[in-house]
């Protein structure tokens, strides 16, 4: 990875401290719900202000993420497979993510989530837990003040 020119912000709670989410969504939703979730999601970001923060071809960024949830959601470790340890924080480093970028990245995939138990098969009874997961991941990932 390059040398970075820019102090590297750490949000003060660290990395995220609760449980994930539940490993019982993979089983309940399926590889290919969780696929379509994802490049529905990647179209927000594409559509977003933080747009530009993102590779042009949205479809294979938003595969490989949903190979990310794919392992955490309970499924295959499709993520590791092809892209080694997911160390998503450091993967991040490059990109300068601040807040007002987590709050849109974060709108972007609650927008996505509007009736994704209808979209998506996304088992109501998670999706709490789901959101939780992913605001103290989003949180973990700004690393600009």
């Amino acid at each position: 990875m390059p040398a970075m020119d820019r102090p590297i912000y750490v949000p003060p709670q660290g990395p995220p401290q609760g449980p994930g989410p539940s490993r019982e969504i993979y089983p309940l939703m399926g590889e290919e719900n969780i696929f379509k979730m994802l490049a529905d999601f990647y179209q927000e970001l594409g559509r977003s202000s933080i747009a530009a923060m993102f590779p042009s071809d949205l479809e294979e960024a938003s595969q490989k993420s949903a190979k990310f949830f794919v392992q955490v959601l309970g499924g295959p470790p499709l993520y590791v497979i092809d892209h080694g340890p997911p160390r998503m924080r450091a993967r991040h480093i490059p990109f300068e993510i601040d807040e007002a970028a987590r709050q849109v990245w974060l709108a972007c995939f609650m927008k996505t989530l509007k009736n994704a138990d209808k979209k998506y098969s996304f088992p109501t009874q998670h999706m709490a837990g789901f959101k939780d997961f992913l605001e103290g991941f989003s949180a973990w990932m700004v690393n600009k003040a």
